[in-house]
Order: structure tokens, then sequence, then C-alpha cells
């Protein structure tokens, strides 16, 4: 029997005075898509209807059409896409029969048994390093990958969820709202479950109590309106779902982690950070946060916010518009556990307006039971920034007084161990600096290197650690000479290695050859995915490139989707089991669009 159920959630809030979509086509998008011509090369209507209300405003928001959509406030955003995409937020487009898993459905083995890949990190360390015993790939094994499968994700074109991989099955999700389960080996699906909005969050997999009594296993994830979701891991079932943030701007773009019954949900404020040069808004007012919700029941335990101090009136702009700070410190990425000292560490992003403050681009250390804030590490003050500022704002109080480097976190700290025994926090800023922290005093920096001249444009979105060494991948989009990748000892922070970025693999605009990505590392190898959509595995002694794959293609896939690869960005490598598995195509900004999920394995 075949099991396969699509779940409608309830709509998205409503906004006290809904825009008029049609009326927004007609003023900001008619112009290239009614008629589109070869010289613009715009999607036809006809074409944007095949995508859904969530993917359009993801666009309008952060991808492709972010520059477009610039002028658009949020309720006009959401009002066009509903209007091009033919059907209200939260309401799932028909799914192909093809590539359905036939047969009886097998239940999920234990997550706690055997090997999996758990949430972002693979472990709640976030040190992105797979044993052989749990992975199945070491250095010897690496030349003989070959592609096995492709999933197409549609109707989008990112695709900013990394997958996981728990109890034999593979979960990924989309901008489009959609979240799959996928059988590992074959990629078959099993379910299709319908969020509020577009998902970018690796999800976790954990136990609940159901309300019988019985346990089960749930994923949980959050999605672009900052609503966190538990559903049923076998069944596709909502088990819950809760708004943790009411701010307009809020969005998770971090994965949730689960631990000991709790799911722990961070927060970004997407939206609001590019509103310093609409003369209408009142900014800024959001503020990160980390929420820790029950497992079984989404119910809140505890809220932190990275700002402590609330939003005050900070004078009135030329326009009559009214002012707020502080704001911002938004938290990108996943969170990282600490179980032996009972802490969960966090990283936060810039400032969004004036006073500065103390929790931005910082490592923050919260209690788990509690959510109280125990230490900070900042090695990057004063960076408060707007897009649209100028470098100096005296006159404005919508724009920081002088504006910052926009040099955020946007990776989860990693918990490795030295050569002592001793822990230690280690992550990577977009300044193109990495740091290492002493979890025993404090947050005390133990060492600091820079792997690059950094960059206002291209998150460093992970690094990996194995026994000896952390690695770092070079983005700086901005920069004179972006990607390349770097080794450095765990203990001193002193070079290792460091390798000057392949050939282009691509052309033309959006290309280059950053390396953002997150990394994965394994015995004797570590993966790094380019902007240029190369996939790439070094060796971990000195740097040589041993094996390579070029995704910028069209890839026949197991679910009849059409599907392209392309930039490879954000999420990295998930390895389990002798498989591993990756995201190709991360349109927008600093990308070029693409949706397709690969899964590799040994030969």
């Amino acid at each position: 029997m075949r099991l396969f159920p699509v779940f409608l959630l309830v709509a998205a809030p409503v906004f006290a005075q809904v825009p008029d979509g049609s009326a927004v086509y007609q003023k900001s998008c008619a112009t290239c898509h009614q008629n589109p011509t070869p010289e613009n090369r715009a999607p036809s209507r006809d074409t944007l209807r095949q995508f859904s209300p969530e993917s359009i405003l993801t666009a309008l928001t952060t991808g492709t059409m972010f520059r477009q959509g610039y002028d658009l406030n949020d309720a006009e955003k959401r009002a066009v896409a509903e209007f091009v995409a033919g059907r209200a937020f939260g309401t799932p487009a028909p799914i192909s029969n093809v590539g359905r898993c036939t047969g009886p459905v097998p239940p999920m083995t234990d997550p706690a048994r055997g090997s999996n890949w758990n949430g972002w990190g693979g472990t709640l360390t976030n040190t992105r390093y797979v044993p052989s015993e749990r992975g199945g790939i070491t250095a010897p094994l690496v030349p003989r990958l070959t592609l096995k499968w492709a999933f197409g994700l549609p109707g989008v074109t990112s695709v900013r969820a990394q997958p996981v991989v728990v109890g034999g099955r593979l979960f990924v999700a989309s901008e489009s709202g959609d979240i799959f389960s996928l059988s590992a080996k074959t990629g078959c699906t099993y379910w299709v479950f319908h969020a509020q909005s577009g998902i970018r969050t690796a999800p976790s997999v954990g136990a609940y109590k159901m309300a019988s009594g019985a346990s089960g296993w749930a994923i949980y994830f959050a999605d672009g309106a900052a609503n966190a979701y538990g559903v049923d891991a076998n069944s596709g079932k909502q088990i819950w779902t809760r708004r943790v943030d009411e701010h307009p701007g809020a969005r998770a773009t971090g994965s949730p982690a689960y631990y000991n019954g709790r799911v722990y949900v961070p927060l970004s404020g997407l939206n609001e950070e590019g509103q310093g040069a609409r003369a209408t808004y009142e900014c800024c007012t959001f503020r990160g946060s980390v929420t820790a919700l029950d497992a079984s029941t989404g119910n809140v335990i505890w809220k932190t916010y990275t700002i402590t101090e609330e939003p005050k009136k900070r004078g009135v702009t030329k326009e009559g518009v009214q002012a707020w700070g502080p704001s911002g410190g938004g938290i990108w990425a996943a969170p990282t556990i600490d179980a032996r000292r009972n802490v969960l560490y966090v990283a936060t992003g810039n400032g969004y307006s004036d006073p500065q403050q103390p929790t931005t681009d910082a490592v923050l250390a919260m209690d788990l039971d509690k959510g109280t804030i125990k230490w900070v590490a900042q090695p990057v003050p004063k960076d408060v920034w707007m897009m649209g500022c100028q470098a100096k704002n005296p006159d404005n109080p919508r724009c920081p007084a002088e504006e910052g480097p926009d040099h955020d976190f946007s990776a989860s700290p990693m918990l490795a161990k030295r050569s002592n025994g001793q822990d230690i926090l280690i992550i990577q800023s977009k300044s193109g600096m990495a740091y290492a922290f002493d979890p025993d005093k404090s947050g005390a920096k133990i060492w600091e290197y820079k792997t690059s001249g950094g960059s206002g444009l291209g998150g460093q979105w992970g690094g990996a650690v194995d026994n000896k060494n952390a690695y770092f991948g070079v983005n700086g989009t901005l920069s004179s000479a972006p990607g390349g990748m770097r080794a450095v000892n765990i203990d001193t922070g002193k070079e290792v290695w460091t390798k000057a970025p392949e050939a282009k693999l691509c052309s033309g605009r959006g290309c280059t050859s950053a390396q953002g990505a997150a990394l994965t590392a394994v015995p004797g190898i570590v993966f790094s995915g380019s902007i240029d959509g190369g996939l790439r595995a070094y060796a971990t002694d000195d740097g040589t490139l041993i094996w390579s794959f070029d995704t910028n293609k069209e890839f026949l896939t197991v679910n009849g989707v059409k599907a392209t690869g392309a930039a490879m960005d954000g999420p990295g490598a998930t390895i389990v089991d002798g498989m591993m598995y990756v995201n190709s195509g991360y349109g927008g900004i600093a990308g070029r669009p693409g949706n397709v999920l690969l899964a590799f394995g040994v030969d």
C-alpha cells in the first residue's frame, strides 16, 4: 500500500490592509513578465504559475528577484506572490506520481541506533566530521564516488535546506514550503508535507510522546515565517506548529536543534536588514532569539533575545518617520549543544540600528534549562550595518551613525577536542577571521587565524574539524580573490596548508570561485562546494585535490522533475553509510539558480 499524504496547514497571518496583488503585479512586474523578450530573459506569467507563492516570496526577498522586490513592503510581496502563483500561501501544489515508493512502507529504524546524519552539523557539536564507522567513506574510497540518483525540487530556483538521513529515511525541505521523506537508498518518495512558508532549515529528528502515552519519532524544522513544526517522521502527519516570533521580519535560517525532549529554534531578521533606504519604514525593531519548545507539544519553555535591551524611540527622520533601536543580532545558523556543561552556543550577526550592543557578531553561551546568557565573546565590536545607508549618517536616525563592515557570524560554533582532551569552540566569520574560544573560561580567546580578507557579501556557512585540524573555505564574494581552502592546527591555530581556488567551472553573471558552503570532513578528506558549481574533495594532510564533480548540468531525476545544478553555497554534504548527499543550486544575490539534490555512492 502506498503512503503519500499531503497536508494543508492553517493559512498565513492576514495583514490589516491586504494589497491588491494584481495591482502590484501591473505596477512592478508586468513590464518584464507579461510579454517577456529574449533580452530580458524573464519567465512568462504561465511559467511563474508553476512556482509556489512561498518560492516566489523567497525570490523577491533574498533570491533572484531581490532587487526588483526591494521597493515592495512585506504585504505587497505576499500579495503579488499569491496572485502570480494563483494560490494562497500554505496551499500545497499537486505532487507528481512519478518516483513514489511502492509496496509496503517500512517503518523507520531507531534513530538512536545505526548511522545517521541528524540536524545541521551531523551531531549536536556541529563539527561536520563523519568517522568511518558512521559515514562509510574514507580517503581511498573517494575517487570511486559516482552519482547514484538525483531528485528535483519542484517549483524553486534554489535549494538551501540541507538534507538529513535518519533511520533509513532522507528528509529534505524546499523553499516551496514542502518537506519530502525519501528512501535514502533509492530516492523514492514516501510522503510530502506542506508548511505555511518556504523552508531553508535542515530538520532534526527526535523522540516525542503521543497523547496516548506511546512514543514516536518526529522531524522538527522551521520556516520563513518563523513557524516551528513537529511532524511524525513515519507518517508525515503534523503533531504541532508554533509561531515563535510575531515580528514581520523574523525568519528561520538556522536549523533547529533537538536535545533531551526539547527543540531549540534560532531566528534571524532577514527582511528587516534590507530596509535602510525605505523612507517610510520605522527602522528597526527585530532582535535575534532562541526559543526552547517542548518536543511533544510545541509549548514554549523559554525564549531569549540576543539583544537584551528592548528597542526604544531614537528620533524622527526628515520624512517624519519614527526610528528605533537597538536591533539586529540575528542567528543565521543552528545552535550547538554542550551536554556536559548544559549549555547551548549560538553565533550572532551584526546590529541593524544604534546603539551598539555587546552581543552582536558574537558567540553566546546560554543555559539549556533556563535560557539565561552565561557569557559572551564578541571579537567584532561596533558592527551596526543597514543596507542602503551611507558610511556616516549623522542626520538620519533610520541608519547607524557609522556604518559597520557587515561581518556576521553565519556559521555554527564547532565544539571540538584539543590534543590534551580539553574542549574548544571554533568558528569562522564573514570577515575572513577564524576564532577559537575556551568554553571553560567564559569564552576567552585561544587563537585567531586570518583565512582571507573577508567580504560584506558571502556568508561563511561552516568549517569542519577532525581530530587534528580545523578546515575553512574562503568565500569573500566581493573580494578580489574569492575561493580557496585553509587548514589550521586545532591547538594553536597555526596554518597547516593553504590551497588556491581551482579553475572556475562556469562563466558569466553569478559565477565566482567562492567557497562559502559548509564543509564536511571524513577520515583523510574534506569536501567543499563552490559557487562555480564544483563539488571538490581535498586531502586533509596537504590539501591535494583528490576528486571533483561538476554539477553545472541538467540531471535525470527519480521523481521526473526537470532539475539542474548550479551554484553551491550554504549547506554542505551529508554523509551516511557509504552515501553522500548534497544540494546544487543557490539562486539569489550571490549565486546562480538550480534545484537538484544529488546522491553519490562508492562503486
